[in-house]
Parts: structure tokens; C-alpha cells; sequence
């Protein structure tokens, strides 16, 4: 993704009026390789936990264990999913689901549909991260990751995935 694009869609995530919403009860899938990133760039092995599996702990207040002083304190090397923002997937018989949560969920909805070319620069990105975990998340844990609910989201593409992924 282009370097102004990511400022422009960082400034719009720092002037969310939900206060982290995103970061809210957030649990974002890990693969091997973004938690070595996450413990090189200084997060403590304590900030992750396995359920089913890898993901960020939440702390007792709901956010994030990476979510301090109202923004998140690992932007630049964030998980996946959080790369892919207001973007979130599913797969349902080898098909990639690609869907877009509503503004009620997150205002940068609105900023993505009135400009096409972040739309598409982020929904870029946001596959190209997702695809990424897919490849690099074990099978057991992929399958624990979708069962995961999405609510108010909107179906926005499909993506055949080959043989050799899920």
C-alpha cells in the first residue's frame, strides 16, 4: 500500500470517535511469524495467549493488551486483521469471503466509500494480509479463527482459493 494512503487511513483510525472501538474486545489472530515480528520489535511473549489459538490478550478492561494511551501502540507492525481494518473474511467451501463491517462499527466506512482508490488500496491490502494468515495459520487453529462471529458486515468479494489452502 502506498505510503500517503497508510498516513491517511492512520490519521482517520486516530481520529475515531469510538475511542479503540476496534481494539474492543479484539483478539486478533497471530501466525508464527507476526508474533517473532511482535517480540523483535519489544512486545513481551506475555502479550500472547493460545485459545484455540495465537492471538493478543485483552486486558481487564476489554482492550487490547497493545491498546494504550487511546491508540494502538504497535501500528506500524499490527496483526493481519488489523492491517486489514474495517475488513474481515470468511471461507466457505474453498472461497475466500471478503466483507466489509458497517459504519456503525467503524466510521472509517464511510471516508473508504467515498474514496475509491483507499478503498481499493485497503481492500488490496487487507486480502493480500488475510491470504497471508491463511497460509501461515495451522488448519486447527484456521478452523477456530472462522468460527469467530462478524456481525454487521456486508459481503463485498469472493476470492477462489487453490488447492493447496484451506
Amino acid at each position: 500500500m502506498e505510503d500517503n494512503l497508510c498516513e491517511t487511513l492512520s490519521r482517520a483510525c486516530g481520529e475515531c470517535h469510538l475511542d479503540g472501538g476496534c481494539c474492543f474486545e479484539a483478539r486478533p489472530p497471530l501466525s508464527q511469524e507476526r508474533i517473532d515480528i511482535l517480540m523483535k520489535n519489544g512486545v513481551d511473549a506475555s502479550a500472547v495467549e493460545f485459545a484455540g489459538y495465537k492471538r493478543l490478550r485483552l486486558k481487564k478492561d476489554g482492550f487490547c493488551v497493545l491498546f494504550k494511551d487511546g491508540k494502538c501502540s504497535i501500528h506500524s507492525f499490527k496483526p493481519e486483521t488489523c492491517i486489514a481494518g474495517p475488513f474481515t473474511f470468511d471461507i466457505n467451501e474453498n472461497v475466500l469471503q471478503i466483507f466489509l463491517k458497517r459504519e456503525s462499527i467503524c466510521p472509517m466506512v464511510r471516508f473508504l466509500k467515498a474514496d475509491k482508490k483507499a478503498y481499493d488500496g485497503l481492500l488490496d491490502a487487507a486480502v493480500e494480509n488475510i491470504m497471508h494468515l491463511i497460509d501461515a495459520v495451522p488448519a486447527a487453529e484456521m478452523e477456530e479463527i472462522l468460527k469467530i462471529e462478524e456481525p454487521e458486515t456486508d459481503l463485498v468479494a469472493e476470492i477462489a482459493l487453490s488447492d493447496k489452502r484451506r
